[in-house]
């Protein structure tokens, strides 16, 4: 059976496992290929995944439903993937361009990419983009979300939404054409 977030949320009143399992079972692909597109390393993004998912079983029992279950746990991917980032810059003091290169090689290298040469072409496209961009143009293009979704879940107006995607659509654009 395939249950509503709102059943699922009922549920894990009374049997939290059971409901923690469904819900996982529910998003985990979702959630794994958003955080996938962020990090492009399949050993990072299962890592985050986890954490993920950790933090929601953590805080599930305090989730007042303001949002949409989907968005809250969109919320903590993108922000377990931003963070997760944002450490590897710190840790390694390595500038943003030079991490996003060091992805960009990731993902010419990976076994598990099993694209041709104009989506990997479009890959590296995303990759120049600045983060908030790149996280914005992947859950339009990809997760085909609506402005408004999305809206929730980075905390920032449609309208800025719609322009940032534009930038990045134009961006990428010129990526491809030059490259």
């Amino acid at each position: 059976m395939d249950y509503s977030d709102k059943e699922l949320l009922e549920l894990f009143k009374t049997n939290s496992s059971y409901a923690f399992n469904l819900l996982v079972r529910k998003y985990q692909k979702q959630i794994y290929w958003h955080v996938r597109r962020i990090v492009i390393v399949h050993d990072d993004a299962n890592d985050i995944v986890q954490n993920t998912f950790i933090k929601v079983w953590e805080n599930l029992k305090n989730f007042r439903e303001e949002s949409k279950l989907y968005t809250w746990l969109y919320q903590i991917a993108t922000n377990e993937s931003i963070n997760f980032l944002k450490k590897k810059r710190t840790k390694f003091f390595i500038p943003i361009i030079d991490v996003e290169s060091e992805l960009s090689q990731k993902l010419e290298d990976n076994n598990c990419f099993s694209g041709n040469q104009i989506q990997l072409k479009l890959q590296k496209a995303i990759l120049k983009l600045p983060e908030k961009q790149r996280i914005i143009f992947n859950m339009r293009y990809f997760d085909e979300l609506p402005y408004e979704k999305i809206s929730e879940i980075l905390g920032t107006t449609v309208g800025g939404l719609k322009a940032s995607y534009h930038h990045a659509v134009k961006k990428i654009e010129k990526f491809v054409i030059e490259n």
